[in-house]
């Protein structure tokens, strides 16, 4: 019966390929969408990620996620500094910026400006240049998406690739001179924006002028200070949200799980998934139930690869016209022409006349009053021919 049950489903081959490719596309579907939205979800957090060195990030209560910037007064520093628990706390300056570049476009950047003295929140790595060059005249340092992408320099034939941004090369942020001084290697943004580092005190002169332009405390506790006691030490005493960097995460994960359709989109994608491996999967039991047994039986023989297997060496006894009467296909075929034999057999009686024997009974009077007197009563009885 085995090597039946393998003849029928690669016999047809048409039918066979379509269950391989089924499950190679349910499985794709399914592994594909999830690395996808794994993918996203980390890059909503990259910029928090990059950001290795501080463990508690001090912001306005109202900040919802890592790009909601609610500005801070530059006071608001030295409040944190004065919590006990404290070991150092530095200024972050993170917004977006216009850069002018030498064709005379305008591109927005993720520009963040470092503390001046220790410049703490610097890239992650340097592809070229060094971090401490920011202290240099007018320098930043690019990511090297950025300087490949979106702030190339135009082709120098007509046609021809854009030129990547190197080091000693110049543009302009909000009117004002900027010259690279490193190139950085960054994880990718969600908004996918090219970032630009420079010194907070810089940051200060590119943004537009605002009272208030502190975006984020960025502080390390003391040693054997526990994190989630100096978080809630620093909102009693100064009044402003603090997270760690692992909350902090988890709160830019949430927003953008809660407040758009990422979540939905990928999850529907993987249902679906799911709902064609179902599918496939209930072929190869209906193959089982056809050989008369459970549904599950042939998912271990018939999932992992494998040679075909031996015949068996005889066939059991009995005429050819009763195995035959054993397959339910077959058994169906003979209810359906039964069904069909007494269909014909009702729209036979429809073409002779019946006749039905009908009467009625009841009171009628003109008025209500004299409804129930006596005399009311009234029938008929006579018969019908259809």
């Amino acid at each position: 019966m085995n090597r039946i049950a393998i003849k029928m489903l690669v016999g047809d081959r048409a039918k066979y390929l379509g269950i391989v490719m089924g499950v190679t596309f349910a499985s794709l579907l399914i592994t594909q969408q999830a690395a996808i939205f794994t993918g996203l979800m980390t890059r909503t957090y990259s910029a928090i990620t990059d950001l290795r060195l501080p463990g508690v990030w001090v912001m306005d209560p109202k900040v919802q996620f890592i790009d909601d910037i609610k500005p801070m007064q530059s006071t608001k520093l030295l409040n944190v500094r004065g919590v006990a628990g404290v070991e150092w706390a530095v200024p972050l300056y993170k917004g977006l910026l216009k850069a002018r570049l030498d064709d005379g476009n305008f591109q927005t950047v993720n520009a963040i400006g470092l503390d001046d003295a220790t410049l703490i929140g610097g890239p992650p790595s340097m592809v070229a240049g060094d971090l401490a060059d920011l202290r240099r005249a007018e320098g930043v340092i690019v990511d090297a998406v950025g300087a490949e992408d979106k702030l190339a320099k135009p082709p120098r034939v007509p046609g021809g690739p854009r030129v990547p941004l190197a080091v000693g090369d110049t543009l302009e942020i909000n009117d004002r001179g900027a010259t690279v001084v490193g190139i950085s290697d960054n994880s990718r943004t969600f908004q996918s924006q090219p970032i630009v580092y420079t010194t907070y005190s810089r940051a200060l002169g590119y943004a537009p002028p605002e009272r208030r332009l502190l975006s984020f405390v960025l502080v390390k506790a003391k040693p054997g200070q526990d994190l989630n006691e100096l978080t809630a030490r620093i909102t009693r005493v100064t009044g402003l949200a603090a997270y760690t960097r692992e909350q902090f995460e988890q709160i830019t994960v949430d927003y953008f799980m809660k407040y758009t359709g990422i979540s939905i989109n990928f999850g529907i994608a993987v249902v679906l998934g799911f709902i064609v491996g179902t599918a496939i999967r209930q072929s190869v039991h209906r193959l089982g139930v056809l050989l008369g047994d459970t549904p599950g039986t042939l998912l271990a023989e018939l999932t992992p690869p494998g040679p075909i297997p031996a015949a068996p060496p005889g066939l059991p006894d009995g005429l050819p016209s009763d195995l035959v009467r054993r397959r339910p296909d077959v058994r169906r075929a003979e209810r359906e022409i039964a069904a069909t034999t007494a269909r014909i057999g009702v729209a036979a009686s429809d073409l002779y006349p019946r006749f039905y024997l009908t009467g009625a009974a009841g009171l009628q009077s003109l008025e209500a009053k004299d409804l129930f007197a006596g005399g009311t009563k009234c029938w008929s009885v006579g018969p019908t021919i259809q």
